[in-house]
């Protein structure tokens, strides 16, 4: 058979021997083991947009994911369908995924990895804020902790793209079996260009608060009355808000229109079944390469201004907010004494300094250190979930934020990113995002509650916050 060609890219012509090779090993070892065995295999696309290609070639109801930081070299990676999944709920769930990846990646037959990030075999995905998340109708497509092994996924660095096809090789299949599957597979991959700038379609909407905005101001000021009896230092309260319209939402044009929008920022989109979780967030939660382990303190915000005078103005005013640097400093605290135990050094930032997106500005205090012993990026992810900068300080009052907030969070909040077979990767945290679900949306957002903190600010925090999804969606 002739070479295969994807997305206007014709891939290597050998790239059939090197299926049939691969192939007939998985078969061998499938039969050995008496279970199927994971076989991948990785070659260069060149040129090609990940995000759209999969947009693009999706088919409903099948898993897909998006996850792009543009202005990190193009940074991109997406995958389409689902060759193994992997979840899991309770309060090990992160342990559980974690076990169940690495004895899946053991057992696979990959190539190794090319050095361009997320390329070869990698597990895509995401966590609930909570343990026992998910729980309420609108996110029964998602587990409490899911991570999936796509059957194709591409990834993207600079103006370079690996594809990466998976599928598994049971005891009784034929060699003929599985190269039919996986050209299957790779036959329906589409290119495709997303719709930059262009504006929605305009729908009739109706736009609601699962809880009115005075709850909300009543909810923060009993916060605060806690926080100021030495009950709890800081807790992280959402808002969830409702947008219905006349036809059913489309997360491509949502998907292109954040990635215009927030270069800066991760922009992500998990597909389960009919729904969609997608969002821009500013907030890196854990990044993994080899031994070194990166993630931020991002608490304290402000908004953006079109005056660049008044912009730097609002950007000092930020950088020297008492209620923001301690904001700032209690979740920087946390990081660090959550990361100790495992690593060789951990250092923070002195100073925060001041991270713009398109409408919002925020403290942030990188940190970095050098693990002890070679923890992945689930368990990393685990470890330092949630940051006070999503949750409690300290943790113990974590159990009050459904209570005051009355809300399912699902995955908002949550980490969502991916790993690889060594154990590298990166996982965001879930801020400023939507879950789309037919003609409803549900939009969420937090503020951080410090002793200093006052309800009509935070309630109109909560407001500048959810404008990042609310122009995406409501034309």
């Amino acid at each position: 058979m002739g070479a295969l060609t994807i997305a206007g890219q014709k891939l290597d012509a050998e790239l059939d021997g090197r299926l049939e090779r691969r192939i007939e090993a998985a078969l061998a070892s499938a039969r050995a083991r008496g279970a199927p065995v994971l076989m991948s295999l990785t070659t260069c696309l060149g040129a090609g947009d990940a995000s759209a290609i999969v947009l693009g070639s999706r088919r409903p109801g099948e898993p897909w994911f998006c996850f792009e930081q543009p202005e990190r070299d193009g940074f991109a990676l997406a995958g389409l369908g689902c060759a193994r999944a992997i979840e899991a709920d309770g309060p090990d769930r992160f342990a559980k995924v974690q076990h169940g990846w690495q004895g899946l990646a053991a057992a696979a037959l990959a190539d190794p990895p090319t050095g361009t990030a997320g390329s070869g075999l990698v597990a895509l995905g995401g966590f609930a804020f909570a343990h026992d998340g998910c729980a309420s109708i609108k996110w029964g497509q998602f587990a409490a902790a899911s991570l999936v092994v796509p059957e194709i996924s591409l990834a993207r660095r600079d103006e370079q793209t690996w594809l990466t096809v998976n599928a598994d090789a049971a005891p009784d299949d034929t060699s003929a079996d599985v190269l039919a599957r996986v050209r299957h597979s790779l036959a329906r991959l589409q290119g495709s260009t997303l719709p930059i700038g262009d504006p929605l379609p305009p729908m009739p909407h109706r736009v609601v608060s699962a809880i009115p905005p005075a709850h909300y101001e009543d909810a923060v000021a009993r916060a605060v009355a806690r926080i100021r009896s030495g009950e709890l230092e800081k807790i992280v309260l959402a808002r969830e808000v409702e947008i219905e319209a006349s036809a059913a939402f489309d997360p491509v044009p949502v998907f292109g229109l954040l990635r215009e929008a927030f270069s800066s920022s991760f922009v992500y989109a998990v597909g389960r079944g009919e729904s969609t979780f997608i969002g821009a967030t500013p907030e890196l939660l854990v990044r993994r390469e080899g031994q070194r382990v990166a993630t931020v303190a991002l608490a304290g915000s402000t908004r953006r201004s079109a005056d660049p005078a008044v912009d730097d103005h609002l950007s000092e005013k930020l950088l020297h907010s008492d209620k923001d640097r301690e904001e700032n400093a209690i979740v920087a605290r946390r990081i660090i004494r959550a990361l100790r135990p495992h690593s060789v050094w951990v250092v923070a930032a002195e100073q925060p300094s001041v991270v713009r997106v398109a409408n919002i500005q925020h403290l942030a205090a990188p940190i970095r250190g050098q693990l002890a012993s070679p923890l992945g990026a689930i368990e990393l992810a685990g470890i330092l979930h949630p940051t006070p900068a999503v949750g409690a300080e300290p943790a113990t009052a974590l159990p009050s934020i459904p209570a005051l907030e009355g809300i399912d969070r699902g995955w908002y909040a949550g980490p969502v990113g991916w790993t690889d077979t060594t154990g590298d990767g990166e996982f965001c945290v879930a801020l400023r995002c939507a879950l789309l679900r037919g003609r409803h949306a549900y939009c969420y957002a937090g503020c951080g509650i410090v002793g200093d903190s006052d309800p009509a600010a935070e309630l109109a925090e909560s407001e500048m916050k959810l404008g990042v999804m609310l122009p995406a969606l409501v034309a």
